[in-house]
Protein backbone atom coordinates (compact mmCIF):
# COMPACT_ATOMS: atom_id res chain seq x y z
CA UNK A 1 0.00 0.00 0.00
CA UNK A 2 1.66 3.22 -1.04
CA UNK A 3 1.23 6.15 1.34
CA UNK A 4 0.26 3.79 4.17
CA UNK A 5 -0.74 5.59 7.36
CA UNK A 6 -0.89 2.57 9.68
CA UNK A 7 2.20 0.59 10.57
CA UNK A 8 1.86 -2.97 9.30
CA UNK A 9 4.13 -5.63 10.75
CA UNK A 10 4.04 -9.10 12.26
CA UNK A 11 1.85 -7.79 15.10
CA UNK A 12 -0.85 -6.23 12.92
CA UNK A 13 -4.20 -7.85 13.72
CA UNK A 14 -5.40 -8.42 10.13
CA UNK A 15 -3.39 -7.08 7.22
CA UNK A 16 -5.48 -8.17 4.22
CA UNK A 17 -9.24 -8.00 4.73
CA UNK A 18 -11.89 -7.11 2.17
CA UNK A 19 -13.35 -3.68 2.88
CA UNK A 20 -15.64 -1.08 1.34
CA UNK A 21 -15.80 2.66 1.85
CA UNK A 22 -19.35 3.89 1.25
CA UNK A 23 -20.67 7.39 0.79
CA UNK A 24 -23.96 8.81 -0.43
CA UNK A 25 -22.92 8.53 -4.07
CA UNK A 26 -20.03 6.07 -4.13
CA UNK A 27 -18.74 2.73 -2.90
CA UNK A 28 -15.04 1.87 -3.27
CA UNK A 29 -13.84 -1.62 -2.38
CA UNK A 30 -10.40 -3.12 -1.90
CA UNK A 31 -8.12 -4.77 0.60
CA UNK A 32 -7.53 -3.16 3.95
CA UNK A 33 -5.56 -3.33 7.18
CA UNK A 34 -7.55 -3.82 10.40
CA UNK A 35 -5.63 -3.35 13.62
CA UNK A 36 -6.43 -3.40 17.32
CA UNK A 37 -3.95 -1.74 19.68
CA UNK A 38 -3.56 -0.20 23.10
CA UNK A 39 -0.77 2.01 24.44
CA UNK A 40 2.31 0.10 25.61
CA UNK A 41 2.76 2.30 28.67
CA UNK A 42 -0.16 3.20 30.91
CA UNK A 43 -2.80 1.65 28.65
CA UNK A 44 -6.09 3.49 29.12
CA UNK A 45 -7.98 2.72 25.89
CA UNK A 46 -8.22 0.34 22.95
CA UNK A 47 -7.87 1.64 19.41
CA UNK A 48 -9.58 -0.03 16.45
CA UNK A 49 -8.04 1.13 13.17
CA UNK A 50 -8.99 0.50 9.54
CA UNK A 51 -7.11 1.63 6.42
CA UNK A 52 -8.16 0.72 2.90
CA UNK A 53 -5.47 0.31 0.26
CA UNK A 54 -5.63 3.72 -1.40
CA UNK A 55 -4.51 2.34 -4.76
CA UNK A 56 -8.06 0.97 -5.17
CA UNK A 57 -9.95 4.04 -3.97
CA UNK A 58 -11.30 6.38 -6.61
CA UNK A 59 -13.44 8.62 -4.38
CA UNK A 60 -11.32 9.03 -1.24
CA UNK A 61 -7.78 10.19 -0.53
CA UNK A 62 -5.48 7.99 1.53
CA UNK A 63 -6.82 7.89 5.08
CA UNK A 64 -7.25 5.66 8.12
CA UNK A 65 -10.31 5.52 10.34
CA UNK A 66 -9.88 5.03 14.08
CA UNK A 67 -12.24 4.35 16.95
CA UNK A 68 -11.08 4.73 20.55
CA UNK A 69 -12.84 2.31 22.91
CA UNK A 70 -13.01 1.81 26.65
CA UNK A 71 -12.43 -1.75 27.92
CA UNK A 72 -16.21 -2.16 28.32
CA UNK A 73 -16.89 -0.95 24.79
CA UNK A 74 -14.17 -3.24 23.41
CA UNK A 75 -15.77 -6.21 25.20
CA UNK A 76 -19.17 -5.27 23.74
CA UNK A 77 -17.67 -5.24 20.23
CA UNK A 78 -15.86 -8.53 20.92
CA UNK A 79 -19.11 -10.14 22.12
CA UNK A 80 -20.96 -8.92 19.02
CA UNK A 81 -18.20 -10.26 16.75
CA UNK A 82 -18.29 -13.64 18.54
CA UNK A 83 -22.08 -13.83 18.28
CA UNK A 84 -22.09 -13.05 14.56
CA UNK A 85 -19.17 -15.40 13.90
CA UNK A 86 -21.15 -18.20 15.59
CA UNK A 87 -24.25 -17.32 13.50
CA UNK A 88 -22.31 -17.34 10.21
CA UNK A 89 -20.54 -20.62 11.06
CA UNK A 90 -23.84 -22.26 12.03
CA UNK A 91 -25.46 -21.13 8.79
CA UNK A 92 -22.50 -22.43 6.77
CA UNK A 93 -22.69 -25.79 8.60
CA UNK A 94 -26.41 -26.00 7.76
CA UNK A 95 -25.95 -24.88 4.16
CA UNK A 96 -28.10 -21.80 4.85
CA UNK A 97 -27.63 -19.06 2.24
CA UNK A 98 -29.76 -16.47 4.08
CA UNK A 99 -27.28 -15.09 6.61
CA UNK A 100 -27.74 -11.51 7.83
Amino acid sequence: MPNRLLKVNAYTTLDLVDATARGHDFADSGVAVLNVTSPRENPDHIKLQLELDNTHLESLPAHADEVTLSPSEARTVADALQSHADKVEAAADNGDDAVE
